[in-house]
């Protein structure tokens, strides 16, 4: 299932950039502006996990993090761009599974989130594909309970398929994820050479791939993935 994030964000500008990428993660994102909004989801829906604001324009972030806790039990993590002491203290004492700065660095956020939902046993740690094990939580991949010796590049691409099930994904938004890995530039060519190598190391045949799939002119997908 399809991890589903309330958002309690009052900025609007904000709260669009952050919806736009949680989705393109594969996430379902519900979006609120206020503590009275998000109150009312909470007692329509069920989440996954909640990001929230401190500040909000009726209230603050630390009630609507009780009621999280209260009402759902969910991981929540605070965006703020407050670092005092005093409300980092006030958010974890309150159950806040983490806390963090604006701005922020995306891959970062994505990463936090997925460490909450893995630690909170909302989120799949093992996922496979026939012979295709990918652990997340040891970062071990095994074909034919073989382990499978993968560079950081290589293992970060097969994790945003993961992370994308189901989704076509750009070769731009792939350069760009590359890119953030390796902290460098990284051209159209490298990311055909990183896409051949994946390919040769976990597909039966690299010729004929039933894992990582070419959508012609759109460009590519994970095949159908089980989690366990």
């Amino acid at each position: 299932m399809v991890p589903r994030i309330l958002l309690v964000e009052d900025d609007m500008g904000i709260a669009k950039n952050l919806s736009l990428l949680l989705s393109a993660e594969g996430f379902v994102v519900c979006q609120c502006s206020s503590q009275k909004d998000a109150l009312a989801r909470l007692a329509e829906q069920q989440f996954d996990l909640a990001l929230i604001d401190v500040s909000l324009p009726d209230g603050n972030g630390f009630a609507v993090c009780t009621a999280v806790k209260n009402a759902q039990g969910i991981p929540v993590i605070f965006l703020t761009a407050s670092d005092d002491e005093v409300s980092v203290v006030t958010g974890l004492t309150l159950g806040a599974d983490d806390y963090i700065i604006k701005p922020f660095r995306p891959r970062e956020l994505i990463a936090r989130i997925q460490a909450a939902l893995r630690k909170s046993g909302r989120s799949p740690a093992v996922f496979r594909i026939g012979t295709l094990v990918v652990d997340v939580s040891s970062s071990v991949v095994t074909k034919d309970d073989r382990e499978v010796f993968l560079s950081a590049l290589e293992y970060r691409l097969l994790l945003v398929f993961i992370n994308n099930r189901g989704m076509v994904i750009t070769r731009n938004r792939l350069l760009d994820e590359l890119w953030h890995a390796a902290g460098e530039y990284v051209n159209d060519n490298t990311l055909t050479v990183y896409i051949k190598r994946l390919r040769e190391k976990i597909e039966d045949d690299p010729v004929n791939p039933q894992i990582i799939l070419t959508v012609r002119g759109l460009g590519y997908r994970l095949g159908e993935v089980q989690g366990k």
